[in-house]
């Protein structure tokens, strides 16, 4: 079959994408079809079912481009991989309650992603929440954004930041300094997300008065945590023991939030990962939720998104019985 569909004006630059570029990606993603765009006409040939998938997408591209201004090779990507297309057919009315909070300078920050919007829904109704995922999908700054606006929110008194000291193939010995020196470039990614969210005079004081504490996971023993919103970082390098400890840390008026990649576990071979062990053991305790990322909510830059499903396929291809 042949249809013809008809944009807005305003909008065919931006869903086009400069030099067609947005039209070349689609062709490549719907290959079954013939695209062809001319002015803000885009004429299709190919199967019914086919046809009717992209105009599905295609819809949903023209909504993200309303809603955000733009659209880029990621979101494409993305919305065209999703399976749960709620979150974008949103109403535009409700785009207030995507927004996390306004950062410094006015930067908004929001969840762009569904299952990054399962998070923000999550932690409104759980103490305790797991983000487990690959690299990129928005995990510990969409943690760090919610315990910022906690804060200013006056929900809780203080936000507390911590990741296992696990050696990521380097020593942390021979880094010049003492202890904080050392890790403090490996807690640099907590400080990073933070420092897009509040004026740095406000966050030195915030840290020179605890206010906001970062450290790693062996502070946290012997301590309980009352009126804090607390995030634990990189927890697949946790050991089953130091993730139990920092659990039962949990106080009053406490929010927790794990986040952790099971492809990135940087333990000795003779530890195990406390995050798979607390995802067996807590998925079914009530106020407990896990919220599983996938390559769709990968919100760097779109390449990243290509390394992690390579990788994903090598493996796969790694450790599948050799036929007979």
């Amino acid at each position: 079959m042949e249809k013809i569909i008809t944009l807005d004006q305003s909008s065919v630059v931006g869903v086009y994408g400069k030099n067609n570029s947005n039209i070349d990606l689609l062709r490549h993603i719907f290959p079954k079809i013939k695209i062809t765009a001319r002015g803000n006409e885009i004429k299709l040939h190919g199967e019914e079912y086919e046809i009717n998938q992209f105009e599905n997408r295609l819809q949903l591209i023209v909504i993200h481009f309303e809603r955000f201004g733009k659209v880029n090779e990621n979101d494409i990507l993305n919305i065209t991989a999703s399976e749960d297309d709620s979150f974008y057919r949103m109403d535009k009315n409700g785009l207030e309650d995507d927004i996390i909070l306004h950062g410094r300078d006015g930067k908004i920050i929001k969840a762009i992603t569904p299952n990054q919007k399962k998070l923000v829904e999550s932690v409104a109704h759980n103490d305790m929440v797991f983000a487990i995922g690959p690299a990129g999908t928005g995990k510990t700054y969409t943690a760090v954004a919610l315990a910022v606006r906690a804060l200013k929110n006056k929900q809780i008194k203080r936000i507390i930041l911590t990741r296992p000291a696990v050696e990521a193939g380097e020593n942390l010995g021979f880094l010049p300094g003492d202890l904080r020196d050392k890790l403090d470039p490996y807690l640099q990614p907590l400080y990073d997300a933070l420092w897009d969210m509040m004026p740095m005079p406000k966050l030195l004081s915030y840290m020179e008065d605890k206010t906001i504490e970062i450290a790693p996971l062996a502070f946290m023993r012997g301590r309980t945590l009352d009126n804090a919103y607390v995030i634990l970082d990189e927890a697949q390098n946790a050991t089953e023991g130091q993730i139990k400890m920092f659990l039962t840390r949990m106080g009053k008026n406490a929010k927790f939030f794990i986040t952790g990649d099971l492809t990135q576990v940087d333990l000795p071979k003779n530890q195990h990962s406390g995050l798979i062990q607390a995802s067996k053991i807590l998925k079914d305790i009530k106020g407990i939720d896990f919220i599983f990322m996938t390559n769709v909510d990968v919100v760097r830059h779109p390449l990243v998104t290509k390394i992690i499903n390579s990788y994903d396929k090598w493996e796969s291809d790694r450790i599948k019985p050799i036929q007979s």
